[in-house]
């Protein structure tokens, strides 16, 4: 017999679903933090190439991307924990393969783990999603905004982490600049195991039934606004490459403007330190103040918040432009940036939600964030050709293209703004 949740179990149901997603969002947060600090570094070392860094944060996208679609249609199927799942153990098996290829010093194979790697990413980028099956419409925002900002966290953590990761490397005998793998691998493990445990209800199956029941007991469906949704799938995804691309080349970028400080030889624990906190800046900008940014969704309309994710990306390119050769316009950047995307981000998958009907959502949000990290993919390989051509200064201004037109086509969700499903 199918049980449907009453309003006050479903209410139950999902601050208990909001709450597990949100740890392990902080534990996987922890992965792809170091991978961002990490992956730029690791491959412009391997590699001995500059312009083929942009390929580490490529194939964490790419990875993404190609598995973002499969395992939307997985949980569509079977529910969010099992996707959820399967996108750990991808991510588990790319800390393995990335650590091997440091040490073997192989390029291909560092970009296949770091492309794992991504794959398990694609399982975090769907959390956000699962907050809002069950949620309330008048708080789709903010629910799926808590579980984003669970990420800062663990994002945070994972650059912060890479000096204690090279002590404890080390002394396990791991290679240079992977010992704060071994956090990512550990906090992986314990994330599978929560979602495992604890995620029941499933709560995409249980917000399926509750709609199947509404719709034969009301004869009432939900209107789907497919231009709506085009929208906001090419609102998050064009944030999206103008954040990645800008941030996988920031490493490479403060590691030269080290080198070049009054004619300085730094260490690489200089360099691995001033990477580090710069990333924490940008991956808590990022997550941080998603809470707002969800609150802000609900009250003002999501596509307003949209809005302003693109005059917060606007002001960090302008840095990126103007204050490139010092060290704090850099990191006002990327905070900025992370500030931008986070409001884009947050505002533009609860109109993506709102916009699908039911029978539709699943599928185009693994749309969503296949062509979000696809897109970022190619962005990052062009970032890194543009760098070593342009400079930092075009880097940013081939990025503010993207951010002129998610405003220019804005008319096609202008009226979302105030609308509630």
């Amino acid at each position: 017999m199918t049980v449907v949740l009453t309003p006050t179990q479903q209410a139950s149901v999902q601050r208990r679903t909001v709450l597990i997603l949100s740890v392990g969002q902080v534990l996987g947060g922890i992965a792809f933090g170091a991978t961002v600090s990490l992956g730029a570094l690791l491959a412009a070392d391997i590699s001995g190439s500059d312009a083929l860094s942009g390929l580490a944060t490529a194939s964490v996208t790419l990875g993404a991307a190609l598995c973002a679609i499969p395992l939307a249609r997985l949980a569509a199927r079977v529910g969010r924990r099992r996707a959820l799942t399967l996108g750990n153990l991808f991510a588990l098996v790319g800390i393995a393969v990335v650590i091997l290829a440091a040490s073997v010093r192989v390029f291909p194979l560092l970009l296949a783990g770091i492309l794992m790697i991504g794959a398990g990413n694609a399982g975090n980028l769907q959390s956000r999603f699962a907050a809002t099956d069950l949620a309330a419409p008048a708080h789709r925002g903010r629910d799926l905004s808590i579980v984003v900002w669970a990420t800062t966290i663990g994002g945070v953590a994972g650059p912060l982490l890479l000096g204690p990761g090279e002590i404890v490397g080390a002394a396990i005998g791991m290679p240079p600049q992977t010992g704060s793998y071994v956090f990512s691998f550990v906090a992986q493990c314990i994330a599978l195991v929560l979602y495992i445990v604890a995620l029941r209800p499933d709560p995409l199956l249980a917000a399926q039934r509750i709609a199947k029941a509404a719709a034969e007991a009301t004869g009432l469906v939900v209107v789907d606004r497919p231009v709506v949704a085009r929208y906001a799938i090419f609102a998050v995804a064009g944030s999206h490459v103008v954040m990645a691309s800008v941030m996988a080349m920031t490493p490479v970028h403060l590691a030269h403007m080290a080198h070049g400080v009054d004619g300085m030889d730094p260490t690489p624990a200089d360099v691995s330190a001033l990477v580090g906190v710069t990333i924490a800046l940008h991956v808590g900008g990022m997550y941080a103040l998603s809470p707002l940014f969800g609150i802000l969704a609900d009250r003002w309309g999501r596509l307003r918040v949209v809005l302003l994710g693109q005059i917060l990306l606007g002001g960090a390119l302008a840095f990126a432009v103007f204050a490139n050769s010092e060290a704090w316009g850099v990191m006002v950047a990327l905070i900025l940036l992370g500030l931008g995307w986070s409001a884009a981000t947050v505002a533009g998958a609860a109109l993506l939600t709102e916009a699908s009907a039911p029978e539709l959502r699943t599928r185009r949000q693994g749309r969503s964030d296949s062509l979000m990290s696809l897109s970022a993919a190619a962005g990052a390989v062009l970032a890194g050709v543009i760098l070593s051509n342009f400079q930092y200064a075009g880097l940013g201004v081939a990025a503010s293209v993207l951010v002129v037109a998610i405003v220019v086509l804005s008319p096609l969700a202008r009226g979302a703004s105030a609308m509630r499903d």
